[in-house]
């Protein structure tokens, strides 16, 4: 697994452009797009030399060029400009391909992570009661039970198991399906349709199709919510009277997505961090350095300037794309000392792993309990857990918009 910060020579490989110092070589000279490639670290090298220009660096997308955002406080900037939109329906929004990204309000309404205030802040209000640092703490004991059974499950697999399959995505997977009252039997169907959705190299047609069998399921759950509630969230959230029977689906539908998918991914990586690096097994710091380590969800906070807007010294003009790269900002040296090292130690609060500003991660807190109660019972009923393989030999997702692995293959005993 090739993880970590390196250096590379201060020019895009793919198209010789130059990446380093302000002027004309950002502006004109466009580099390659995405920047995730097979058999190089993460982050990417190149991030570090955007940090050192000093500006926002030029790409390209099908849908036209992308601005770039490396450094910690520019990334910040962008996330709070009100001049600054998340509406993919917005002219110039940059997107991979025509349904890659977030979709619109138009494509899936409740999706209100694309959504601007003041709309935005109708679905946020209406949701946060649901995700406070106590009534996520009321979960403890639920994802406590999740963890046990899962890991029951693996030790009757005598003496090895592939712990993104057998752990770090059906855990999260049940939390959320759980919160929102979805059968456990479903599982399967919502995790392949997300991991169609989340897959760099599918089709614009596989998108459709998975986006509307989840769209179509969840509405029939709604319906029958509807007639027979329960203490479910999505019980809760149809009670309000604030969303509309579509909007909930849409609603429900991204939970369900970054209920599970990021957190998985999380999971997963930090394995295999404290496998490798046994000393800080057992250290409650883990889970915020990892999260700022990894940044899995590095490419899903596209943008677009309504207006002129300067960001880190550079014009970025109304109606052009911004990208934030959230792993170049966990990476900025004059954020996090020596970023490029997994250090516990350091305090890294201020990451942006969650995002930044109104559309910062409602689940953040979520994560952070199912990542602990994760770590802290895998290593303890466990203890002599190791890799099957190499760490650089796991398949990493260099095809997924959020960073992880394909599998991870233990052993024990």
């Amino acid at each position: 697994m090739s993880t970590g910060t390196a250096r590379s020579t201060p020019s895009d490989t793919a198209t010789g452009c130059p990446v380093t110092g302000a002027g004309a070589g950002a502006a004109t000279c466009p580099v390659a797009f995405p920047l995730r490639r097979p058999g190089r670290p993460f982050p990417p090298p190149e991030y570090a030399d955007y940090r050192d220009g000093g500006e926002p660096v030029r790409s390209e997308l099908p849908s036209g060029p992308v601005w770039l955002v490396t450094r910690h406080a520019d990334v910040r900037a962008v996330l709070t400009d009100p001049r600054i939109s998340a509406d993919p329906s917005r002219p110039g929004f940059p997107k991979a391909a025509r349904t890659g990204g977030a979709p619109s309000a138009d494509e899936v309404p409740g999706w209100f992570v694309s959504m601007d205030p003041p709309e935005h802040d109708r679905f946020r209000r209406t949701l946060i009661p649901e995700f406070t640092v106590r009534k996520v703490r009321a979960l403890r004991p639920e994802i406590q039970q999740i963890v046990d059974d899962r890991i029951e499950a693996i030790l009757a697999k005598d003496g090895a198991a592939d712990l993104i399959e057998d752990f770090a995505l059906p855990v999260p997977s049940l939390v959320i399906a759980g919160m929102l009252g979805v059968p456990r039997a479903d599982r399967d169907f919502f995790e392949a349709k997300t991991r169609v959705l989340v897959t760099l190299s599918s089709s614009d047609e596989e998108r459709d199709a998975a986006t509307a069998a989840l769209l179509r399921y969840l509405g029939r759950l709604i319906r029958i919510k509807e007639r027979r509630p329960g203490t479910d969230l999505i019980s809760r959230l149809a009670a309000t009277g604030t969303l509309s029977r579509q909007e909930l689906s849409g609603v429900a539908m991204l939970l369900l997505i970054a209920g599970h998918e990021t957190t998985a991914n999380n999971i997963g990586l930090g394995i295999v961090q404290l496998l490798t690096n046994p000393q800080w097994i057992g250290d409650d710091r883990v889970v915020e350095e990892l999260l700022r380590y990894y940044s899995v969800a590095d490419l899903v906070a596209f943008r677009v300037a309504l207006a002129d807007v300067e960001i880190g010294g550079r014009t970025i003009r109304a109606g052009e794309g911004i990208l934030p790269l959230l792993a170049a900002a966990n990476h900025d040296d004059d954020a996090f000392d020596g970023a490029g090292a997994f250090d516990p130690e350091r305090s890294a609060r201020s990451h942006v792993a969650f995002g930044y500003g109104v559309h910062q991660c409602l689940g953040q807190n979520l994560v952070r309990l199912e990542m602990e109660i994760a770590y802290r019972t895998l290593f303890d009923r466990i203890p002599t857990l190791r890799l099957a393989v190499p760490a650089d030999d796991l398949r990493v997702k260099y095809d997924g918009v959020l960073f992880g692995l394909h599998e991870l293959p233990v052993t024990w005993g």
